[in-house]
């Protein structure tokens, strides 16, 4: 509200920045251009009237405290007492002050609410002498009801959002690498060579040989996301967009695929080689949002935090089979958005597996979902084979031979093919982004699922060797 301009001789006093230690409010007092006396250290200073403080310390307390009923509402049997703290004391710890001048503020304010209807039936007003104030709590009411409309406008509305779902995301998402955790954890977090997250797991179920061989001899290309026209909708990307469904785990990426007994899943780990950005999602239930209820925007940004802290829930609850094509729509939409116009623009997230109790899963989005080629020289032969004799019986053994032409001398170093390595776009015709990811062929592994609860014998690992053959002639290309 805004006060009169006169309130007697309590009007004429100034008060200067030194004297009031709340530090947004102390600032903005010493950047006044108005020179003046302080009535409270007597030193010329920037000032501001005492009405003007009253001012500010009113519309703070509209939108960040509540005043605490007077009397008990008689619902419960034990000894009542009044939540909060004196009206004074509230305006001291909030504008940090002293008890002078926080009595003569509370002075103008009980002036300026009161009136006569309340005063003859004795009932107390704003800043009353013996009223109580407590904090509120946060309010995310807003962006709740803009979040239910985003939701409801992706099902029932348009498949593509809309510009004002993108302005509710931007809301929502914008410069959230600014935000840190009550420990002082970034809730973007990098990841990459150095980092705690500096590699990836990737798991494929199996259930016959050929598809197997194939993923084998080229994890790069099977094990790694897959090529746009197969790639099926996921809670982060619409069908057609691949991107990048990774775990921390090997045992959480294979939890993830959740493969049917009698089935086979062959696990790879793939190194991050380029730093990235990431949105830890189970950072957001702890957001800290820091700052003074004297700056306007104040109380938007503890809006935000409050609906971050509950939007982890949001994004990776459950959903039931058949029910997906709608239920991922507004994860998508984010992914989407976060990948391709929020500001920062970020490579992926990190959130809890709904399969693993203690599992991360990070997915890398379209741009970052790049896996570097597997470097073969021209003309080489690809071969897997799962299985050797033993003792007239078959046992399990997981083997991929590389046969490679022997180089031809021709005075100049040998040069090994890489067909993608100078390739703007990639073999379907998409844009080809910088490589993010390097498959290590020594991780490569193959696990037989025996029971519901992925038990069985231990993973088998992949060899892998290499053999150098005669030259094959120049209209030889690789298997794979």
């Amino acid at each position: 509200m805004h006060l009169p301009e006169s309130m007697g001789e309590l009007s004429v006093d100034y008060i200067c920045g030194d004297c009031v230690h709340e530090s947004h409010l102390s600032h903005e007092i010493k950047q006044r251009s108005k020179i003046g006396l302080c009535s409270y250290c007597d030193t010329e200073e920037p000032v501001i009237s005492i009405d003007e403080l009253a001012d500010r310390i009113s519309a703070a307390f509209e939108e960040h405290y509540v005043r605490t009923p007077e009397y008990s509402d008689g619902s419960r049997h034990e000894e009542w007492y009044r939540e909060g703290q004196p009206v004074i004391e509230a305006i001291m710890e909030a504008a940090e002050v002293s008890e002078e001048i926080a009595q003569k503020v509370q002075i103008i304010l009980e002036n300026a609410f009161a009136d006569r209807d309340s005063a003859e039936m004795g009932q107390e007003t704003e800043f009353a002498e013996e009223s109580f104030y407590k904090a509120k709590k946060a309010s995310d009411r807003a962006l709740q009801e803009e979040w239910s409309q985003f939701e409801a406008s992706l099902k029932t509305e348009a498949r593509f959002f809309s510009r004002s779902a993108a302005d509710h995301l931007a809301k929502v998402f914008g410069h959230i690498d600014l935000l840190k955790t009550f420990n002082g954890k970034p809730v973007v977090v990098n990841a990459g060579p150095g980092q705690e997250i500096a590699d990836l797991y990737r798991a494929r179920v199996f259930v016959s040989d050929p598809p197997l061989e194939e993923a084998l001899c080229r994890p790069d290309l099977r094990l790694g996301p897959p090529p746009a026209k197969y790639a099926a909708a996921g809670r982060m990307n619409a069908r057609g967009i691949s991107v990048f469904y990774g775990a921390t785990e090997a045992k959480v990426a294979i939890a993830e695929v959740r493969p049917p007994v009698g089935s086979r899943v062959a696990v790879a780990r793939f190194d991050i080689i380029r730093p990235i950005s990431l949105l830890d999602l189970s950072a957001l239930p702890s957001i800290h949002q820091p700052g003074s209820i004297f700056d306007p925007e104040y109380g938007r940004r503890l809006g935000r935090a409050f609906f971050l802290r509950s939007l982890t829930r949001r994004l990776v609850k459950p959903v039931m089979p058949g029910d997906e094509e709608f239920e991922y729509l507004s994860t998508q939409a984010i992914a989407d958005f976060l990948g391709n116009e929020n500001d920062p623009l970020l490579d992926g997230i990190i959130f809890p597996s709904v399969q693993a109790s203690s599992g991360i899963n990070v997915v890398l989005f379209h741009k970052a979902a790049v896996v570097e080629t597997i470097e073969l020289p021209k003309g080489a032969k690809l071969t897997a084979y799962l299985e050797t004799l033993s003792d007239e019986e078959t046992e399990p053994d997981y083997l991929v031979t590389e046969r490679v032409p022997t180089p031809k001398h021709t005075g100049e170093p040998d040069k090994w093919l890489n067909p993608f390595q100078n390739a703007s776009v990639d073999r379907a015709g998409y844009k080809q982004y910088e490589a993010t990811l390097r498959v290590d062929l020594d991780s490569v592994a193959v696990h037989h699922i025996d029971s519901a609860q992925f038990g069985g014998p231990p993973p088998f690992p992949v060899s892998r060797r290499r053999h150098q053959l005669p030259a094959f002639g120049a209209d030889d290309t690789a298997d794979f």
